[in-house]
């Protein structure tokens, strides 16, 4: 079974330390996303785009920052990507492996989490949710801007926390020789 993304319930997020101090959080505001199922209801393979001109930490000055060349460079990379290439399930609890892109750079990474299996909502449609988390340098990316403080410390944080935590529902199934 094919599933589209329910953006108005989904959020992707991160977090990273602040002057190795405190956590800074954010999210984007605008991705999309697609998803299938096995005959079983089993979590088959899952994609995101996600639109990097939509970073929001709540604060417009750092937003910028990290939209310029010295992060996401969003101008010349206004999407990043996510694409599973296996995925391992055990009852609610599911590993991820996939292909990360940012900048144009892709690299391999892991999520884990929670798949709620399909279920159907009050209006007849079938949804399906996935919980996932994870950790990544982001100096692998290309994200490499910083500032050494002087207590030795870095500004900004290399590792990023992601949080993925979307709900899905399934598509129409195509009509064999529907014309």
């Amino acid at each position: 079974m094919q599933w589209s993304l329910d953006t108005t319930h989904a959020e992707v997020g991160f977090s990273v330390k602040h002057l190795m101090i405190s956590t800074v959080k954010g999210r984007f505001k605008s991705f999309a996303g697609s998803g299938a199922t096995n005959p079983d209801g089993t979590l088959k393979s899952v994609e995101m785009s996600i639109d990097t001109t939509s970073i929001d930490t709540n604060v417009a000055q750092r937003d910028e920052h990290l939209r310029s060349a010295d992060f996401f460079d969003a101008a010349n990379h206004p999407a990043m990507t996510f694409v599973s290439r296996s995925i391992v399930q055990q009852g609610s609890d599911v590993t991820i492996g996939g292909d990360l892109t940012i900048r144009g750079q892709t690299r391999a990474v892991t999520l884990t989490g929670e798949y709620a299996k399909p279920t159907k909502d009050p209006w007849g449609n079938q949804r399906a949710a996935l919980s996932m988390s994870g950790k990544i340098n982001r100096k692998d990316w290309g994200l490499v801007w910083n500032q050494i403080l002087e207590t030795g410390g870095l500004t900004v944080g290399e590792d990023v926390k992601l949080h993925v935590e979307v709900e899905a529902v399934a598509q129409a199934e195509a009509l064999v020789g529907a014309a």
